[in-house]
């Protein structure tokens, strides 16, 4: 008896909370599925009305949804690739005993801490700026001629940056699970004289394969949703607008309020997709 009352104590202490939290989730969820369904232009507010699917009819069919829905898988799958395999390898150099290993430490992971907008404008006008940028600096130190990257190359600058962001994340998760390896199978690797290849592909990756399921799951929900880096360096265009960026446009330059919320449906709806589908993966490498 005083142990369910302890347990109704509990959950009315805790509903207070919950019902803010499902009330801040649901209530603009809710919201921009009813915008959705409705032609509203902010220009033309009296034209307000109800044509139900056609907002997402009129998006999916957009000539540049398919261009930014590339645009998307590209900048997450590269910078997946770079933060992974580059996280890997500083991780294993951050696992060395070397001296000052705190600080190094300290400096791999802060740049995860970096604001995105402030990053991006970091290496927009102090590192990629192709007239004081420190990259054509460097260019023009060996007589080679510097590369304007944003308008060259804005898909590879912009993956580079938020690759930079992401690798101390990634870093971390993998500097902890080579934590954990047991330490009589690095005896007992060294002892067989076991090389370095072989002991990372036989024993390290499998141990830490699971931290990669983890970083890839975390950064993947995340990349879906780049925005700031885009908005401040290239300010889109056909090479970097991804779908957040196509839903900025609809609402802040057409002032259409029932396509960017049909467009933000959208990008939901595929985020969990992906995300469904990484969670299994996900479950099935921590069963294993």
């Amino acid at each position: 008896m005083a142990t369910q009352q302890t347990t109704t104590a509990g959950r009315l202490l805790v509903a207070p909370s919950v019902i803010l939290l499902f009330l801040w989730m649901i209530v603009p969820l809710v919201m921009t599925i009813y915008f959705s369904t409705l032609h509203f232009i902010l220009t033309d507010p009296d034209s307000r009305s109800f044509i139900g699917l056609q907002n997402y009819i009129d998006f999916l069919s957009d000539p540049d949804f398919l261009g930014a829905l590339r645009n998307t898988l590209v900048l997450v799958g590269s910078v997946l690739v770079i933060s992974v395999v580059g996280g890997t390898l500083v991780a294993l150099l951050m696992d060395q005993q070397i001296y000052g290993q705190s600080i190094v430490r300290l400096m791999v992971i802060a740049p995860f801490f970096v604001m995105p907008t402030v990053s991006a404008l970091i290496w927009k006008n102090m590192l990629m700026n192709p007239v004081s940028g420190l990259f054509a600096w460097l260019a023009q130190s060996v007589g080679l001629t510097p590369i304007d990257w944003f308008t060259n190359a804005p898909m590879l600058s912009v993956i580079l940056i938020v690759s930079w962001q992401w690798l101390p994340f990634a870093s971390l998760i993998m500097l902890t699970a080579l934590q954990s390896l047991d330490e009589e199978q690095k005896e007992a690797a060294a002892l067989d004289g076991v090389g370095a290849i072989p002991f990372f592909f036989y024993i390290v990756l499998p141990h830490i394969a699971r931290a990669m399921t983890v970083v890839i799951l975390i950064e993947t929900i995340f990349l879906l949703s780049v925005f700031a880096e885009i908005y401040v360096t290239t300010n889109g265009g056909p090479s970097t607008t991804n779908i957040p960026f196509l839903v900025y446009e609809l609402a802040q330059h057409s002032y259409d309020v029932g396509g960017a919320s049909a467009g933000g449906i959208v990008a939901v709806v595929l985020a969990n997709i992906v995300a469904f589908f990484l969670v299994r993966v996900v479950g099935k490498n921590l069963e294993n």
